[in-house]
């Protein structure tokens, strides 16, 4: 189908476009133009949001058994704006994660799914956050060697503790098979941070949360993570992981070109406060915060979050103050480009028409994928 989109801004590669015209044909990009004046709401035209750390959403953690069940949390985040969309696990047994890596995989050679990102099993236990502790272990080469097998092309990313024993040759091993080692869940201090970057660490799960905080004197990896331009970093804006200052921080310090905005949404995404179960842990939500439900009946550690990538737009425009050009790098441009997905995350003719259509305080009015309208603004044809 072909169409043809007005908007009063688009956001490119070669900067704003004022009173633009998008084609598209065939699901992909066609041109963007400037032309007369556009009648109606001032959208932004912005590419298509690329989440590469998510759980899932509407009760469904991601890796479940039934792939209709996978499919309905896609359907819930393209809906949110998440046109490019990798999946996230758990820490689990090997056996269940080349079981779940197996249903996933299938999810993306289909096209539902864009790629499989593990978090775990090979984390620190004093940074293990929302992982089973007794599930975690080292990556010896025997267990590196079976999820490679199990995920194949699918695996796009994997977190690991640097400081693990085999950290270096597991590193070494997965960057080499083209999956992306994130630098996450880790106790380890700025000297190993930066050796792991070496070995070829090139992403932060999560910055701040789930690793040593800075200190003047003793500066753990977050300076190290935010500094050098071999890295990109996560940020979960949605004002519980993080307080917006401190996002402003890491955006300068990093600059949009080497921030990644992603939700780490767990299966509550979208189905509201309760109960639920993330991997084998009970999960308690609360006014939208998950926490792990402890024995003691206090707060536990933080679960993921309810977050969309249309929530995390919004915020990091209205409270972060981050301009709508730089929210879309950090939404779509840069993680698309560090993770090599050179069909999406850019308003440029031959990518995929994914397109997301913004206010001017960041809120999400419609979607449009490959083409066809996955939400359909109003007062918009």
């Amino acid at each position: 189908m072909d169409l043809q989109l007005t908007v009063a801004h688009a956001v490119t590669p070669a900067g704003v476009v004022d009173n633009a015209t998008i084609e598209v044909r065939d699901g992909r990009i066609l041109s963007v133009a400037a032309g007369p004046p556009v009648p109606g709401p001032a959208l932004w035209a912005v590419p298509g949001f690329v989440d590469t750390h998510c759980h899932g959403a509407v009760g469904v953690s991601f890796g479940d058994p039934d792939p209709e069940r996978n499919r309905r949390a896609v359907v819930f985040h393209r809906s949110q704006g998440t046109t490019t969309l990798f999946a996230s696990t758990v820490t689990e047994p090997l056996e269940r994660l080349e079981a779940q890596l197996g249903v996933l995989s299938a999810l993306v050679e289909s096209g539902d799914l864009d790629g499989i990102h593990l978090e775990g099993p090979f984390l620190a236990p004093e940074r293990k956050g929302a992982h089973d502790q007794t599930l975690l272990r080292e990556p010896d080469p025997d267990s590196v060697e079976r999820l490679l097998r199990a995920g194949g092309p699918a695996l796009k990313m994997i977190t690991l503790a640097v400081e693990l024993p085999h950290a270096e040759a597991a590193t070494r091993r997965f960057t080499e098979a083209g999956v992306a080692v994130a630098f996450g869940h880790s106790d380890a201090d700025d000297r190993r941070t930066a050796a792991s970057i070496g070995w070829g660490a090139r992403v932060a799960t999560h910055l701040f949360s789930a690793m040593r905080p800075i200190h003047h004197r003793d500066p753990g990896p977050v300076p190290v993570l935010l500094t050098d331009e071999r890295v990109m970093v996560e940020l979960i804006c949605d004002g519980v992981h993080h307080h917006p200052v401190v996002a402003e921080m890491a955006i300068a310090a990093a600059t949009p070109a080497r921030v990644a905005l992603v939700t780490d949404a767990m299966s509550a995404t979208g189905h509201g406060d309760g109960r639920y179960i993330l991997g084998d842990l009970e999960v308690e939500v609360s006014a939208g915060t998950a926490r792990l439900v402890t024995a003691d009946g206090e707060p536990g550690a933080i679960a993921g979050s309810t977050l969309t990538m249309a929530g995390a737009f919004e915020f990091v425009v209205r409270q972060v103050g981050v301009s709508i050009p730089d929210a879309a790098l950090m939404a779509a441009t840069t993680p698309a480009a560090w993770h090599g997905l050179d069909e999406v995350g850019e308003l440029v003719p031959g990518r995929f028409a994914d397109i997301c259509l913004v206010d001017d305080a960041g809120r999400l009015h419609g979607v449009l994928r490959r083409g066809q309208w996955v939400r359909r603004p109003a007062l918009h044809s």
